[in-house]
């Protein structure tokens, strides 16, 4: 018993000078967003397109336990105010929100990414002749995805496409409006192998 005990003190002693990696292989530089700008079109689910323009800030969160990699969080605000189609002249969508985004794996130089997106949101529209509301606010939600491509060092191209649910919308209506971005965006991170 006592050799087995002494045998334990020894290895434990001859272990704790020692360390099993002197440098670390990776250090971060900068700080973990990517931030992004784009042009949206949109499909109103009510009076025809409009077109705006689009920022994103997306936190990359690289501390998390191994099986999270990839997860984030996106903030987005846009303003659709641009090249209507519709009869509703004063057609106008603006949201401002955030929520979950994953990016899974990369293949090659894409970066394909699924978010769910809960937003508030502003609507301006025409109503009839002597109708007073023309104005709403409300919570919206938006599943949506896309996907990041590396043009060269920190800069990619954004492909995104998002549909919103406005619930209870223009008098117990829903309103569904989707569309696609594109856009460019920059990291603001920066991994070194040493």
């Amino acid at each position: 018993m006592r050799l087995k005990l002494v045998l334990a003190g020894i290895f434990l002693i001859a272990a704790l000078p020692s360390s099993p990696q002197t440098a670390p292989a990776a250090t971060q530089g900068g700080i973990p967003f990517t931030v992004g700008y784009g042009y949206s079109e949109f499909a109103t689910d009510w009076s025809g397109r409009e077109g705006g323009s689009t920022i994103w800030v997306d936190w990359n969160t690289s501390r998390l336990p191994a099986r999270l990699h990839g997860l984030g969080v996106e903030a987005e605000a846009r303003d659709l105010d641009f090249a209507k189609s519709g009869d509703n002249p004063n057609l106008r969508e603006v949201t401002v929100g955030g929520g979950p985004v994953y990016h899974i794996h990369r293949f090659g130089r894409i970066n394909p990414y699924v978010k769910f997106l809960v937003s508030f949101g502003r609507i301006d529209f025409s109503n009839r002749p002597g109708d007073l509301y023309t104005h709403d606010t409300r919570n919206s939600f938006a599943p949506g995805g896309g996907g990041d491509v590396r043009v060269f060092g920190n800069f990619y191209v954004r492909g995104d496409w998002e549909y919103q649910f406005w619930p209870d919308f223009l008098r117990g209506h829903a309103f569904n409006p989707y569309g696609l971005t594109v856009g460019v965006s920059y990291d603001l991170s920066h991994a070194h192998s040493r």
